[in-house]
């Protein structure tokens, strides 16, 4: 659990209980490690249609042996986190804010509506369980999420996770369309809401 308050989001959390997520998060990571599992896969589901199992805002960390498939490619070369915020910040049309150097960013081809991205913008080169930037990163998403609240005119079902490449970062997957047999047979997405016309939106809430 988040914090003792009945608080349904993530959005709801103040920066004080956010740091001691973020603080709890990386105690957690820690023990895996010495116990054998050097990844963890840190998520938040909200809302049924998200795979929450309870209305109370939590958090659930999967230890795995290794990083999964999708943080692997990830790592394959050069980083590629880098080169798409680099674009992402001169282009500067889907950036949704900042907070002591984590920027968040409505993604760009996201494969649904207001998908984010927040990551460090300079390469952190260690794990975001470790980083002092991760109460901020979390921060950011919480601010994130009352934006896009306050969009669509009350709460959204959605998954946050981190991918603690590295170059780690905040994936927010909001679940207002259906992930129905082409996305899920090809892996091809459509998602109706261009990320420039998803980035006005959340900057114009509020």
């Amino acid at each position: 659990m988040h914090t003792p308050r009945h608080v349904r989001s993530v959005a709801e959390l103040s920066d004080e209980e956010l740091a001691l997520v973020a603080e709890a998060w990386s105690l957690r990571a820690g023990v895996a490690r010495k116990e054998g599992f050097p990844y963890v896969h840190a998520l938040v589901n909200e809302g049924r249609e998200a795979g929450a199992s309870r209305a109370h805002s939590h958090s659930q960390l999967v230890w795995l042996r290794e990083p999964p498939p999708e943080v692997h490619a990830e790592t394959d070369g050069e980083c590629r986190v880098c080169a798409h915020l680099a674009d992402e910040l001169v282009d500067g049309s889907r950036a949704l804010g900042d907070r002591d150097g984590v920027v968040a960013l409505a993604r760009w081809a996201g494969r649904v509506p207001y998908e984010l991205l927040l990551a460090p913008v300079e390469h952190p080169g260690g794990s975001g369980f470790d980083s002092p930037l991760l109460p901020a990163a979390l921060g950011l998403v919480a601010k994130s999420l009352r934006h896009l609240h306050a969009a669509e005119s009350g709460p959204v079902p959605l998954n946050v996770w981190l991918h603690d490449g590295p170059h780690w970062h905040l994936e927010v997957m909001p679940r207002l369309s259906i992930l129905a047999g082409l996305e899920l047979g090809a892996g091809i997405y459509v998602n109706m809401l261009d990320p420039n016309d998803a980035a006005e939106r959340l900057r114009a809430a509020l």
